[in-house]
């Protein structure tokens, strides 16, 4: 899937490039790895060991952290999208929620 739109912004998923109206910026590879697994279980929770096994490999503490990281900069990226949130579910995982 090259390309995936969520709210008013395009994963350019192949080009490593987040697309809005001002402009693009280039991602790390986990970084879209990351978002693209939101975007396609949009409203839906995915586990925090799911995210861990499938990007990063291994599901321990410090892959945790690093996660959390990828997550917080994911959050600057959408938030001048008042419609879209990564929503962390205590415990379990997170979820990208886009209102109607």
């Amino acid at each position: 899937i090259p390309i995936l739109s969520i709210g008013n912004f395009t994963l350019e998923y192949d080009n490593l490039k987040f697309v809005t109206a001002e402009g693009k910026t280039k991602m790390t590879k986990k970084e879209a790895d990351l978002l693209k697994m939101l975007i396609e279980n949009k409203n839906k929770i995915v586990e925090r060991s799911r995210i861990l096994e499938r990007l990063w490999g291994e599901n321990d503490y410090f892959m945790g952290r690093s996660m959390d990281v990828f997550i917080s900069r994911l959050r600057k990226l959408i938030k001048s999208d008042s419609n879209l949130s990564i929503e962390n579910i205590h415990g379990v995982g997170f979820r990208l929620n886009e209102a109607s």
